[in-house]
């Protein structure tokens, strides 16, 4: 839905909790949201600034800093929510790490791609590892 004021797209639920694989699970994170009166941009915009709004309201010492976001309960939701969404994008680097430095190792040597990320050889073998897992299921899946 579009914003005619800002020209800028609504946030709906589903894309706002698409990090959670799992549509059960989003759908009971979606119902204590709602539940707790905190609309779904309130939601996106914690978790687009990855909470530094939130955290900058707790650490102002202001007695009523939660009430922006539903009261204490709605402010550890929201912390809560993107911590899981954090998780997810550590997650997604991780195996992008992985998979870029077990191609890599196709045509550098360890040390090589070691002394370039400024970690161990023994650590590039072991980012690696992941990486040519993933890559393996991914070829299965596209055969």
């Amino acid at each position: 839905m579009t914003d005619l004021s800002t020209g800028s797209i609504a946030p709906t639920w589903e894309a706002t909790l698409a990090h959670r694989a799992d549509p059960a699970a989003a759908a009971l994170a979606r119902a204590r949201f709602e539940t707790q009166g905190i609309p779904v941009e309130v939601v996106a915009a914690s978790l687009s600034d990855s909470g530094a709004a939130l955290f900058r309201d707790v650490s102002s010492g202001r007695s009523d800093w939660a009430v922006p976001y539903g009261g204490l309960l709605g402010a550890a939701l929201l912390a809560g929510e993107v911590a899981i969404y954090s998780s997810t994008l550590v997650a997604r680097a991780s195996a992008i790490r992985s998979v870029a430095v077990d191609a890599l190792l196709e045509d550098f040597s360890a040390v090589s791609v070691a002394a370039d990320l400024g970690v161990s050889r023994q650590k590039v073998y072991e980012i690696a590892r992941g990486g040519a897992k993933l890559r393996e299921s991914i070829a299965r899946e596209g055969s």
